[in-house]
């Protein structure tokens, strides 16, 4: 039993060794405003990703682009011996996902002497990078 998960872990071990993270925490968008975005180039290679982003006229586009920016020198940081597989596309958005972050409440006046609420919103975005298959 003990060889089986001592094998399993190394298995994980080298899935991790392949992928790479960013982590974007806090930004100043609403998720759903995020999501639009990141919906976009959720599996796309990551050269095509860019380009995507740079052309594309929402502003969360602005944040997300620095992040894949980030996500892929992590991947190049991690895997120097295969930097040929960037030129060559096989590097891609394996996923990326939004949540919501804090939320700053704020108050507005109403009429009638009643307030409304403003609820500030911004999340968190995750990117993970990963090699595609060479099927052979």
């Amino acid at each position: 039993m003990g060889a089986r998960k001592r094998e399993m872990a190394n298995k994980l071990k080298a899935e991790k060794k392949v992928t790479a993270i960013a982590v974007l925490r806090d930004a100043p968008t609403s998720p759903r405003k995020m999501r639009l975005v990141a919906d976009i180039i959720r599996g796309v290679e990551v050269n095509k990703a860019l380009d995507i982003l740079k052309y594309s006229k929402k502003e969360a586009s602005i944040r997300l682009e620095k992040l894949l920016k980030s996500a892929i020198a992590n991947w190049e940081a991690k895997n120097p011996d295969r930097s040929g597989e960037l030129e060559k596309g096989n590097v891609y958005v394996k996923t990326i996902m939004v949540d919501g972050g804090r939320m700053l409440k704020r108050i507005r006046p109403c009429p009638q002497g009643r307030a409304g609420r403003i609820r500030k919103r911004s999340n968190h975005v995750t990117v993970i990078l990963d090699v595609k298959k060479s099927e052979e």
